[in-house]
């Protein structure tokens, strides 16, 4: 037996998998839909891997959208038309399952019309999405989780407003893999001992730590370094700046970026090697972000200075987005 899903999934919630939890029960067969609107603020693809990585029993595929969502005539056509063959039961939770299934000729089973079970709205998530949390599964939390980034050159305080941030909003943070690759792998910094590919592994490896992270975050991630740093690690080692390591750099979305001060005196902890060249580094960042448009705070002072800069800069972010931050 087959069953259909038609839906936008904008975003993927609670409420849309009790619907296809529901046909998967009935059917042995379900055919997802989403559809490709014009105006979808998430992208196809995105939301298509959702999909595929909650349910991969289901066939999930994009579909054409129709400007006129009225035209029940018009949909049956263009379903029967994409999909090649006429499913046996029509899953939905909206009254137009009545007609459209009416008019293929099968049967409309609705599923919790009232929201019930899960009373969220796809529209409310979009609007505050940190109210909502709860309804959303890891990988969709990635997508919605504010990212917050902190850069900085050696011994400016940058790992510790990380873990302090990270406890004050009960909430992951990404390390710096390429502190940690330096103490497995290489027992240190040293000139003339790197590679290029080396430092494209570290910026690919911190991309992935990061994404892998954010599936964790209490809708806050905080990010210790990027793989935009990496690109500066590597100009500072190899002496050229690589646009392949700054590329992976790009890929990534920051919604603030805080850059810690130079001021604060240096401590060597044994692996530490950039003491003269922290104000340059420090330059560096400002100068990549100027750059890029990217804006940013400098944050300085004394560790309860700096966390309290930098949680008013998040609160400012927080507060323009409109979301709800308290759980």
């Amino acid at each position: 037996m087959r069953g259909l899903i038609i839906g936008r999934f904008l975003p993927l919630h609670r409420g849309h998998q009790y619907l296809i939890d529901t046909a998967l029960t009935i059917v042995s067969h379900l055919t997802i839909c989403v559809r490709d609107t014009q105006d979808a603020t998430i992208p196809l693809t995105t939301r298509m891997a959702w999909l595929k990585e909650m349910y991969p029993e289901a066939q999930v595929i994009g579909m054409p959208d129709l400007e006129d969502d009225l035209d029940t005539q018009a949909w049956v056509t263009h379903t029967q038309s994409f999909l090649g063959f006429t499913p046996d039961i029509f899953f939905s939770s909206e009254t137009y399952g009545d007609d459209f299934a009416k008019i293929l000729g099968i049967r409309h089973f609705m599923v919790d019309q009232a929201r019930l079970a899960f009373p969220v709205y796809a529209a409310e998530v979009r609007k505050d999405p940190f109210r909502y949390w709860n309804y959303l599964e890891p990988c969709v939390r990635s997508y919605f989780a504010l990212r917050i980034r902190v850069l900085g050159a050696e011994s400016t305080g940058k790992t510790t407003l990380c873990q302090d941030l990270a406890r004050c909003y009960k909430t992951s943070w990404v390390p710096e893999y390429g502190r940690e690759y330096t103490e497995r792998v290489k027992k240190g910094f040293s000139e003339g001992m790197w590679t290029s590919q080396e430092f494209i592994h570290i910026a690919r490896e911190q991309n992935r730590l990061e994404d892998q992270m954010a599936r964790q975050a209490n809708r806050l991630l905080i990010c210790d370094t990027d793989s935009l740093a990496t690109a500066v690690w590597h100009e500072r080692y190899m002496k050229f700046w690589s646009p392949v390591v700054a590329n992976f750099g790009s890929t990534q979305h920051y919604d603030l970026t805080l850059v810690t001060g130079d001021e604060i005196p240096f401590v060597q902890d044994g692996f530490r090697d950039g003491e003269r060249i922290r104000h340059w580094m420090t330059e560096r960042f400002i100068h990549l972000l100027e750059e890029r448009h990217e804006p940013f705070v400098l944050v300085a002072g004394s560790p309860e200075e700096r966390l309290a800069s930098a949680i008013q800069e998040i609160q400012s972010v927080v507060k323009k987005k409109a979301y709800s931050l308290s759980s």
